[in-house]
């Protein structure tokens, strides 16, 4: 398969995979040189003006309506809430545990997905579920 060829889901989904990856290696780090709130903040802080960056150099809508504004505040209360908590578990645990324990929010999505918003619990999706469940014990132990 050549680079053209490849679905631009997987190749935004490989590029949130490897940052995201650097993110935590490098959030650790900064958590433990200052106060784990305080290096949440700061990062947050410049991801925010990366994204405000973002949408004035492309064309991104500026129109807002009511039940998205909300929905995307409450998606960012939850992670502020997530990413202030990860930080201050670097400072009681390993980076191992906690960036593995908190890349598992997709079985947490997945599990909303299929309880509260209908969709077909398959027995593919079933197996990877109880993988991620299992790769979750193997990290912890």
């Amino acid at each position: 398969m050549e680079f053209a060829e490849v679905d631009s889901a997987v190749l935004f989904g490989l590029i949130t995979m490897v940052t995201w990856g650097i993110w935590i290696v490098v959030g650790n780090a900064a958590s433990e040189s200052m106060d784990p709130r305080t290096a949440a903040a700061i990062s947050y802080l410049v991801a925010a003006l990366l994204a405000f960056g973002f949408i004035v150099v492309s064309d991104a809508s500026l129109a807002v309506t009511a039940r998205g504004g909300l929905l995307a505040g409450v998606a960012g209360l939850f992670t502020g809430i997530g990413l202030i908590s990860m930080y201050i578990g670097f400072t009681h645990g390993s980076t191992t545990v906690v960036s593995t324990l908190g890349a598992m929010y997709f079985v947490v999505a997945a599990v909303i997905g299929i309880v509260v918003l209908g969709e077909n619990l398959t027995l593919t999706k079933l197996t990877g579920i109880a993988f991620a469940v299992l790769g979750i014990v193997l990290v912890t132990r």
